[in-house]
């Protein structure tokens, strides 16, 4: 493929790639290495790394994805898709699709699939569908179980768990194409906390962002793992999404060194994208009454952490704290209309600005 913009492809091609090639197998017994694979975006070769017959009427493949530039944990994953021919016995679909090993079911509402279903998302399923669905002879139906032997143990460093995914992870895709952390369908995997938690009637949610902020909130705040919401660095994509959804008021709870961005418009916290966070410090220090010297030091400062320290020293903690807190609080009122709950913390959990509610 040459397709510039190419960068992977999705748990969802996988399965629909092994699939196809056993259904393919059990209608010709010659061995099958590579399959054409239809997907939303176009036709796509996938490698099969093992395709087997079982019986006249079952067979199984198996493929993986390829490494491509994103940190995905189901690269090298193997996926498996067993096949079944069965005699239909009804006018409904010829296609069957379930779920095996490795895949997890539906435990809260607010998701794509309904509760007590198999994670396999529409646009996999969709897709297995159209490829299969052709190929099938005519009165039988195809028995399709997709399964993941390391699903389980990798959905522990997924978002599975939180979402009420339990027993393994998702088959996933919009496009049938892979790209990286930054694009939609990203966006869209994280979204879906706040869409479990509008499902589930849960209330005073707790934005964080990310594995060290939940942990510290669970430690701090009489809440529930269900009520914490993690946006990663998309915290404007989060909170517009939020306000969309009808949620105008919630907790922003995390470390000074991540939200204090957010006091500086800054709503993508990547690193790479923006950074700023010893200016604003500085630009608080100074409106709170922080002599020059004291200014140059938190300037030439490498962590946030190294500043509050500073801070601490000439008694200006909890005033610089607090002036940062009301500035994130309002940076988000003039561009969502949000009304947050802003707490700030470092990294023992302990609190560093005064001007909030529990």
């Amino acid at each position: 493929m040459t397709d510039d913009n190419y960068v992977g492809v999705t748990t969802g091609t996988i399965a629909t790639a092994c699939s196809l090639a056993a259904l393919d197998i059990l209608l010709d017994s010659e061995d099958i290495a590579c399959v054409n694979v239809e997907t939303p975006k176009k036709t796509l070769d996938i490698i099969i790394d093992e395709c087997k017959k079982l019986s006249s009427f079952k067979a199984y493949a198996v493929a993986h994805k390829n490494p491509y530039n994103d940190p995905d944990v189901t690269v090298d994953l193997a996926i498996v898709a067993t096949v079944e021919l069965l005699d239909k016995s009804d006018e409904s679909s010829n296609v069957i699709i379930t779920g095996g090993e490795g895949v997890g079911k539906i435990t809260k509402p607010g998701l794509q699939i309904p509760v007590g279903e198999y994670a396999i998302n529409p646009v996999p399923r969709k897709m297995i569908l159209k490829n299969l669905s052709d190929r099938i002879p005519e009165g039988k139906v195809a028995k399709v179980t997709i399964s993941i032997p390391e699903g389980e143990k990798i959905a522990k460093k997924t978002m599975n768990p939180k979402l009420g995914i339990v027993g393994g992870i998702s088959i996933l895709g919009t496009t049938g194409i892979a790209r990286s952390m930054s694009s939609e369908a990203y966006k869209n995997s994280i979204v879906t906390q706040i869409d479990v938690a509008i499902a589930s009637d849960i209330d005073d949610l707790v934005f964080v962002p990310g594995n060290i902020g939940e942990k510290l909130a669970l430690k701090k705040l009489d809440i529930t793992k269900e009520q914490i919401v993690q946006t990663g660095n998309f915290v404007g994509f989060m909170f517009e999404e939020a306000e969309k959804r009808g949620i105008t008021k919630f907790t922003y709870f995390g470390h000074m060194g991540k939200l204090i961005k957010v006091a500086g418009g800054i709503f993508d916290t990547k690193h790479a994208v923006a950074d700023g966070r010893r200016e604003i410090m500085v630009a608080h220090a100074a409106l709170c009454g922080a002599d020059k010297e004291s200014l140059q030091r938190l300037y030439g400062s490498k962590t946030t952490d190294d500043m509050m320290d500073i801070l601490e020293e000439i008694n200006l903690s909890s005033d610089v704290s607090d002036s940062i807190a009301s500035a994130i609080h309002e940076r988000c009122m003039q561009r969502f209309d949000l009304d947050l709950n802003v707490i700030l913390v470092d990294m023992e959990g302990n609190y560093l600005n005064s001007n909030f509610k529990i």
